[in-house]
This record gives structure tokens, C-alpha cells and sequence, in this order.
């Protein structure tokens, strides 16, 4: 049950985020705009989960993103849709808050 869960919201093996960050992962907050003008991390991109369809071409398939929302539930959602249109270093990074330094 608990591998249900880690796969429906893309977590998987343990990944060093704050490194991929660090070696210049793009990080995309999946939160309304509202959302993402109340407070987000330095440098993200906000590209709403509603609309990350018709934005993915603000995106390279092979860089490496990191997803963020406010629990983690909408970024591995966007997550996963950026995985099936073929984006192939994609990771969920869960609420936005744990990812700011």
C-alpha cells in the first residue's frame, strides 16, 4: 500500500533534490498564480498543473525539472504528465516551502 501511494505521487527511491537544485535543476511550481505570488522559491517558473499542457514548450525534454505545489499532490501529478509527453529527468519535489534554503 505504502508503494501505491510513493508511485501516485512520484516519489521513489530517495533523490538529493537540494543537489539537483544546485547543479541548476529547473524548478516548476504547479500552483495557481495566486498561490505562487504569496511566497516561492527564488528562481521557479510557475506554470499552473491546469494549464502545464499547452506550457510544456517553455520546457527542454532533457533538462532537469523539479515539480513543486503546496503538498506535493499536484506536482506529481505534473510530474507524471511531463514523464508521458517524454521529459526524461523530471522529479517531484513536493511542497515548494521544503525546497527554499
Amino acid at each position: 500500500m505504502i508503494q501505491f501511494f510513493k508511485k501516485l505521487l512520484g516519489l521513489g527511491p530517495a533523490i538529493d533534490i537540494q543537489g539537483l537544485i544546485a547543479n541548476g535543476a529547473k524548478i516548476v511550481d504547479v500552483r495557481t498564480p495566486a498561490e505562487y505570488k504569496d511566497g516561492h522559491v527564488k528562481g521557479s517558473i510557475n506554470l499552473p498543473l491546469q494549464t502545464l499542457g499547452s506550457q510544456m514548450n517553455k520546457l527542454k525534454k532533457d533538462e532537469v525539472i523539479i515539480t513543486c505545489c503546496r503538498s506535493g499532490s499536484r506536482s506529481g501529478m505534473a510530474r507524471r504528465q511531463l514523464l508521458a509527453a517524454g521529459f526524461t529527468q523530471v522529479y517531484n519535489g513536493g511542497p515548494w516551502n521544503g525546497l527554499v534554503r
